[in-house]
């Protein structure tokens, strides 16, 4: 059976998420020690004890998810699972960096910091107001690439997220989104909804993030990887530490080619995915990709151990 750990982006976070992996596995917590030393604050109180829209905030919520899915698989690693158990890592948009601190490309440290930078480029990028996101149900992804092509009208919008064959989430400016939803639902789409998000992410409005992380990412280490990562913007492995710098440039205008990666990901062989962290949206996702892959979804102690146990 080959198997691929996954790692889930934003809108995952919840309060609480990890405290228990923290609580059962000494070197779960200390990634979150080291995420806290990293970062200079105690973003594991806000995790475990703090305010939802606190830690929704973008430059929380991408290390606290990072954190979340580092605990979840250091926790794997003393029950004798190492990532060396996966074929391929792949993350949804921020949970890229994830999937790269797994393989042994990042350091938690930095990973941690990259992403504070990520999501405090991402949040300044664009006047909040003025960008806005929405997710289009029903439509195959060139319908919905059409749909946003159409809606631009001289203003941005494009088809951020290719999430699943009935999942397009579009971004841009707030105008020009808005009038996707209104076209997508117009060719037929079960449902076109705004999203409550800070920010377009994943389109040409995020250019100014953009260079403020090939900065950022010009001065950390990125080093051999131990598995294969499913790049978001390509849908296919890399290893080379020198594109893994270039495509994590380009993920923050370019498109997360979930949907392709997963079908990538199967056609390698790939029959068992494990998501690493909060929640279990990718894995949601995955079951309306392809049917033959099993998906396990790993967020606590319990279901460390139920992981494990599979193992024999």
């Amino acid at each position: 059976m080959s198997r691929a750990f996954v790692f889930p982006g934003q809108g995952a976070q919840v309060i609480g998420m990890g405290a228990d992996l923290a609580a059962a596995y000494p070197a779960a917590k200390a990634v979150f020690d080291e995420v806290d030393e990293a970062l200079g604050q105690s973003l594991s109180t806000l995790v475990w004890e703090g305010e939802q829209e606190v830690l929704t905030l973008t430059q929380n919520a991408q290390p606290a998810l990072m954190a979340t899915s580092l605990a979840a698989l250091r926790a794997l690693q003393a029950e004798g699972v190492g990532i060396d158990a996966a074929a391929f890592v792949a993350g949804h948009s921020l949970g890229e960096y994830s999937a790269l601190a797994a393989a042994g490309a990042l350091s938690v440290a930095d990973c941690a910091r990259l992403l504070r930078i990520r999501g405090r480029a991402m949040q300044e990028a664009v006047p909040v107001g003025l960008g806005a996101m929405a997710a289009l149900l029903g439509l195959d992804f060139d319908t919905a690439r059409k749909v946003a092509e159409e809606a631009a009208q001289g203003e941005v919008c494009q088809a951020a997220n290719d999430n699943d064959p009935g999942q397009v989430v579009v971004s841009g400016h707030k105008g020009a989104v808005e009038r996707a939803v209104e076209i997508a639902r117009a060719r037929g789409a079960k449902r076109a909804v705004m999203l409550p998000v800070s920010a377009p992410f994943h389109c040409a409005l995020m250019q100014p993030a953009a260079e403020v992380m090939a900065q950022a990412l010009s001065e950390v280490e990125i080093t051999a990887l131990a598995v294969p990562l499913v790049a978001n913007v390509r849908a296919g492995a890399v290893r080379d530490p020198a594109d893994i710098r270039a495509l994590l440039v380009e993920q923050v205008t370019g498109s997360v080619r979930w949907r392709e990666s997963v079908q990538f990901m199967g056609a390698q062989g790939v029959t068992e995915i494990w998501e690493i962290g909060a929640g279990k949206a990718l894995s949601g996702m995955v079951r309306r990709i392809d049917r033959e892959i099993a998906c396990r979804a790993i967020g606590t102690a319990a279901e460390v151990q139920e992981a494990a146990a599979s193992l024999g």
